[in-house]
C-alpha cells in the first residue's frame, strides 16, 4: 500500500489530500516512540529494575506495578481534558512538543538507576512515571491527526502501517542496543557477536542503564519528521484561558451526550478492560520470564527481537485485514488469540508446561531458549506479538470511524482515558497479589479477567459494516 493510495479519499469535499511526506512524517511518530515501550517498559529496563536495581524480583515487580498504576491514573484523569482543549484550540503539534520534552527528560533520567542505589528509588520511579504519562499524552494528539491524513476507507491501513513501523522501530532500536552495547557476561561479546562499540562498566550495569538515554536520543531524532512534514490543524484564534474553558465545557457536554453514542461508549469500556490487560502483559511478561528462567539482559534482548518481529508482521497484516473485514471482527479474533497465549504463558514455570506436564529445568549456563519450558514460553509469546499489533491498531481505527469528526481529539482523549482509567487496576492487582502471596504467577494470572470482560463487551458493539469472513 503506497502513501499515494492512502491519501486518496472519495469524500474530497470534506478532506484535503495531503502529501506522501506528510503521511510518512506521521508514521514516524510510532517509530520514534516505540523504544520507550519495547526497551524500557517490556524487554530491557523493567526486568533490570526488578532483578538488579531492586535485586528482589517479587518486590521489584510490585514496585514497577505501582509506578505503572500511578502513571495510568494521571493519564486517565487528564487525557480527556487535554483532548477537549486541543479541539477547542485547533492545533495539536504544540501539545506534542511539550510532552515530547517531558518524555525525553524522563527516559534520560533512568540512567541513574545504579545497582544497589536504592536511595534513588523514588527519583527513578518518578522519571518512569513522567515518561509514561508524556508518551501517552503525545500519542493522544498524534492519533487525532489521522482523519485529516487519509480517507475513512484507508484508516485501517494507515493505523496498521503506523503500528508496524512502531514495531520495526522497536526492533531496530533493540537490535542496536543488544547488538552493539549489551554484553553477554559469558562471552564478553554482544548479541550479534561484536565487541561493544563503547567500553561500559559491567559492574555498574552501564549497558542496561544506557537504555534510557538511548531511547531518549532515538525519540528526539525520529520525531522530527512529524513536526517538519505533517501539517497541523489550523489554529483557532482563541486565548489559552478561553480555550481551556471552551474545552472543558465541550468535554462536559460530550460526556453527558455519550448516552447518545451508545456504541462508542460500550467500545470505550471494552477497550478500557482489554487494553489494561494487554498493557499488563507487556509490563510483566519480561519480568516473569527473567525470574522463571533466570534470563540475563542478553537473553531478554534476543527474546525482544523475536517478539518485535512477530509484532511488526501482525500489525502490518492486520491493517489490511482491518480494511477488508472490519475493525470489530479483527479485534475479537485478536482478543481470542491474546487470551489463549496469556493462559499458555501462565502454564509455564521452571519445571512444567501446560500447568501439569513436567519438563527438565533449564540447565545452568545453557544458551537461551534451549530448554523445553523456554521454547513453549517463546511460542506463546510470539502469538502475543502477532495479535497485539492488530488489536492496538484496529482499536484506534474503530474509534476514528465511529467518532464525530469535529470532536476527534476529544474522543481520542476519551480513548486514552479508556486505556488508562483502569490501567492502574491490573498493575495494582498484580503488584498486590504478588506481594501478598509471594507468587508471581498468581499475580499475573489476574490479567486474564480483564481480557475476558473486554471481549464480552466488544461483542455487543455495532461497528460500521464491512465484508465478513
Amino acid at each position: 500500500m503506497t502513501a499515494a493510495e492512502l491519501n486518496s479519499r472519495p469524500d474530497s469535499a470534506e478532506h484535503k489530500s495531503v502529501s506522501r511526506p506528510a503521511i510518512v512524517g506521521w508514521i514516524f511518530f510510532d517509530w520514534a516512540a516505540q523504544p520507550f515501550y519495547t526497551l524500557i517498559t517490556t524487554f530491557l529496563f523493567a526486568p533490570y529494575f526488578a532483578t538488579v536495581f531492586i535485586s528482589d524480583p517479587v518486590r521489584g515487580q510490585a514496585l514497577w506495578g505501582y509506578a505503572a498504576a500511578t502513571g495510568g491514573v494521571i493519564v486517565a484523569l487528564l487525557s480527556p481534558i487535554f483532548g477537549a482543549v486541543a479541539d477547542a484550540s485547533g492545533r495539536r503539534k504544540p501539545w506534542i512538543a511539550v510532552f515530547s520534552v517531558l518524555l525525553i527528560i524522563g527516559m534520560s533520567l533512568l540512567w541513574f538507576a545504579v545497582p544497589g542505589a536504592e536511595g534513588r528509588l523514588i527519583p527513578v520511579l518518578a522519571a518512569f512515571v513522567m515518561a509514561l504519562v508524556a508518551a501517552e499524552f503525545a500519542t493522544v494528539f498524534t492519533n487525532s491527526m489521522m482523519p485529516n491524513l487519509v480517507s475513512e476507507d484507508h484508516l485501517g491501513r494507515l493505523s496498521g502501517i503506523g503500528w508496524a513501523a512502531g514495531y520495526l522501530g522497536g526492533l531496530v532500536s533493540l537490535a542496536l542496543m543488544a547488538g552493539l552495547f549489551i554484553v553477554d557476561p559469558e562471552s564478553g561479546r554482544t548479541l550479534l557477536g561484536f565487541e561493544p562499540i563503547v567500553t561500559l562498566d559491567q559492574d555498574a550495569r552501564e549497558g542496561d542503564r544506557l537504555v534510557g538515554p538511548f531511547s531518549a536520543l532515538w525519540y528526539l531524532i525520529f520525531v522530527l519528521p512529524l513536526f517538519l512534514l505533517t501539517p497541523d490543524a489550523p489554529a483557532v484564534k482563541i486565548g489559552v484561558g478561553e480555550a481551556i474553558q471552551k474545552g472543558l465545557n465541550q468535554l462536559k457536554s460530550t460526556v453527558l451526550e455519550l448516552r447518545h453514542y451508545r456504541d462508542i461508549l460500550v467500545f470505550l469500556v471494552a477497550r478500557m478492560l482489554y487494553a489494561d490487560g494487554l498493557a499488563a502483559i507487556f509490563v510483566f511478561g519480561g519480568i516473569y520470564a527473567a525470574s522463571v528462567f533466570g534470563w540475563s539482559v542478553f537473553a531478554l534482548g534476543l527474546f525482544g527481537l523475536i517478539l518485535t518481529v512477530a509484532g511488526a508482521i501482525g500489525a502490518f497484516a492486520g491493517g489490511f485485514l482491518d480494511d477488508w473485514i472490519g475493525s470489530k471482527p479483527l479485534i475479537l479474533v485478536s482478543l481470542a488469540g491474546l487470551l489463549a497465549a496469556a493462559i499458555g504463558i501462565l502454564s509455564v514455570d521452571a519445571n512444567h508446561i501446560f500447568f501439569v506436564t513436567e519438563v527438565p529445568a533449564k540447565a545452568a549456563a545453557s544458551a537461551p531458549f534451549t530448554s523445553v519450558g523456554e521454547k513453549v514460553y517463546l511460542g506463546f509469546a510470539i502469538l502475543i506479538g502477532l495479535v497485539a499489533g492488530p488489536l492496538q491498531a484496529s482499536s484506534r481505527t474503530l474509534l476514528a470511524r465511529l467518532a464525530p469528526k469535529d470532536k476527534i481529539t476529544e474522543f481520542f482523549g476519551l480513548f486514552a482515558f479508556s486505556g488508562k482509567v483502569t490501567s492502574f487496576m491490573a498493575p495494582l492487582l498484580v503488584g498486590a497479589v504478588t506481594a501478598a502471596t509471594g507468587n508471581q504467577r498468581l499475580g499475573i494470572g489476574a490479567i486474564t479477567l480483564f481480557l475476558i470482560a473486554g471481549a464480552v463487551l466488544m461483542v455487543t458493539v455495532r461497528a460500521p459494516n464491512k465484508k465478513q469472513f
